[in-house]
């Protein structure tokens, strides 16, 4: 009687320790996806961006941002590097959708997301970047060009105000920079966090 006692034990451990499994990679399963699916509207999104930005670009034929280019030439090599730059991130992405796609161990799958986080991050840092820098640049130029006739009067009455009202005006762009990629990637981003978070509780 004993001996059936300890053989049904040892069957009722090997059934939980199976059940347990089959939970784990089902959660695992589940997580694979949607992490894939992520990953997927990451690059999507990008290449919608890319897509429209420079399409908005290339139908507005303003004179004076032509005239702004000319005046600074460094800025049309800064903006020819900008596009080989944001190429380069969607290939990246491309390349991290395909590798995530593959289903692979929870491990590879953890360096995976925390791969993709950090590209992503990389990529709002060099868009603020290069926002920033334009921006800058667009704000000195209107602020020169509105008081061109009048400018050496107002440097010397008002040079600290100039400065502020230019440094303020900057800070808002970065600002808004900021804000405009947090809310279209960090939603994203929060959720590959999430899944990583999940992730570590498993162990397959």
């Amino acid at each position: 009687m004993m001996e059936e006692l300890d053989l049904l034990k040892k069957d009722w451990k090997k059934n939980a320790n199976s059940f347990e499994q089959v939970s784990e990679l089902e959660i695992y399963k589940m997580i694979h996806k949607k992490s894939s699916s992520i990953v997927k509207w990451i690059l999507i999104i990008s290449i919608i961006e890319f897509i429209l930005l420079n399409g908005i670009g290339l139908l507005i034929n303003d004179p004076n941002l032509d005239k702004f280019l000319v005046l600074h030439p460094y800025l049309n090599y800064l903006d020819s590097v900008n596009y080989i730059v944001v190429i380069g991130f969607i290939f990246i992405f491309y390349k991290n959708y395909q590798s995530i796609s593959i289903l692979n161990s929870s491990k590879v799958l953890i360096e995976q997301i925390l791969k993709t986080r950090k590209v992503v991050t990389y990529y709002i840092y060099w868009n603020l970047f290069i926002g920033s820098v334009f921006g800058a640049y667009g704000v000195v130029d209107g602020f020169h060009d509105a008081n061109l006739e009048n400018q050496h009067q107002i440097l010397k009455q008002n040079t600290i105000g100039y400065v502020i009202v230019i440094f303020f005006t900057i800070l808002f762009l970065i600002a808004f920079i900021w804000t405009f990629y947090k809310l279209l990637y960090g939603i994203l981003l929060n959720k590959l966090q999430k899944n990583y978070k999940e992730l570590k509780k498993i162990d397959l």
